[in-house]
């Protein structure tokens, strides 16, 4: 599943990279630049989730994908889609329940400061209240999709990563990470690229943890 909101740049190299063998499920979030178009145009299942919203983009995903092991991953350009290979594999293997992607930047600009301060106070409050040893809240991850349903995620704005993590914890799925590669993404970003969206997402992210 790959959340859009106008990254029409990033999209043709974005889609060449999902391996074989899995579908591209790209929802559209009310972009204006053609991303629908275009991402249709190569090839990819395209859906169209009128709420905005980076969860409500996620779930509509979800509820769009008929495969056993679904993954979410970022639009952008910053996030491989050939990893959700290494990623999704110990799931499929039946060693986790829930496999995230910890990002490692590759390059100068692939994670502003202020993006990466709050992600990191994210993860220390996830481990304090889960026990998990968790240090990336990302959006690269993988799981089975009955199961991902049964979890009944609410939130439809940033908090839904958190959420997700959360009520997975609570209901004592096998939570593990496996980093990755982390690049500057194509265009600007809509929630981290600037202080004002970073706060915003952590702002979501408390209201999920309260």
């Amino acid at each position: 599943m790959l959340p859009c909101l106008d990254e029409a740049a990033a999209l043709p190299w974005v889609l060449s990279r999902v391996p074989q063998g899995w579908t591209a499920i790209v929802v559209d979030n009310g972009s204006t630049d053609g991303s629908a178009e275009l991402a249709a145009a190569l090839g990819a299942y395209v859906v169209a989730e009128p709420q905005r919203g980076f969860g409500a983009a996620c779930h509509a995903g979800l509820r769009a994908a008929d495969a056993d092991v679904v993954a979410f991953c970022d639009c952008d350009g910053s996030l491989d889609p050939a990893d959700v290979e290494s990623v999704a594999a110990p799931v499929r293997a039946g060693e986790a329940d829930l496999m995230l992607a910890r990002r490692r930047p590759t390059g100068r600009g692939a994670w502003p400061l202020h993006a990466r301060a709050g992600n990191l106070a994210l993860a220390r409050m996830v481990r304090r209240r889960t026990g998990v040893p968790l240090h990336d809240l990302g959006p690269l991850r993988a799981a089975r999709r009955t199961n991902l349903l049964g979890l009944d995620l609410t939130d439809r704005r940033s908090g839904y990563p958190l959420q997700m993590v959360l009520r997975a914890c609570e209901a004592g799925w096998r939570v593990r990470e496996t980093p990755v590669p982390y690049q500057p993404r194509t265009g600007q970003s809509k929630v981290t690229g600037t202080w004002l969206g970073t706060l915003g997402a952590v702002r979501d992210m408390r209201a999920v943890l309260r």
